[in-house]
């Protein structure tokens, strides 16, 4: 059984910074992607940073220039840096990871952390 857990949420003020961090624990033989989603109170949720397993990043238009996606394969561990926060980032940020397991491949889903930016 696969779990990923999420660390680094917290209350922090406009302008401040955060690192979020995901880590996978289980049986696992490779994982691909890696994301975060975010959702805040009454809005979708919607998917701000990707990494592929050979790197490459993607980012929400939202979040250029401020938020930085990384992966440690040894750690089976995806991180979000997140710089000049805004009170519109305020979410329950959420990692995903697709995991390939002997028994074949799928995606998981973290239970989420509290991100709130406010003065």
């Amino acid at each position: 059984q696969v779990q990923l857990v999420e660390s680094g949420g917290g209350l922090v003020q406009p302008g401040g910074s955060l690192r979020l961090s995901c880590a996978a624990s289980g049986i696992i033989f490779r994982i691909n992607d890696m994301n975060w989603y975010r959702q805040a109170p009454g809005k979708q949720r919607e998917l701000v940073a990707t990494i592929a397993s050979g790197g490459r990043t993607n980012y929400a238009d939202s979040v250029k220039g401020r938020f930085s996606i990384s992966r440690d394969n040894a750690k089976n561990t995806v991180y979000l840096q997140m710089n000049s926060l805004k009170p519109e980032d305020t979410a329950v940020y959420t990692c995903t990871m697709t995991i390939v397991k002997y028994s074949g491949s799928r995606d998981y889903w973290g239970q989420g952390t509290q991100v709130t930016v406010s003065s």
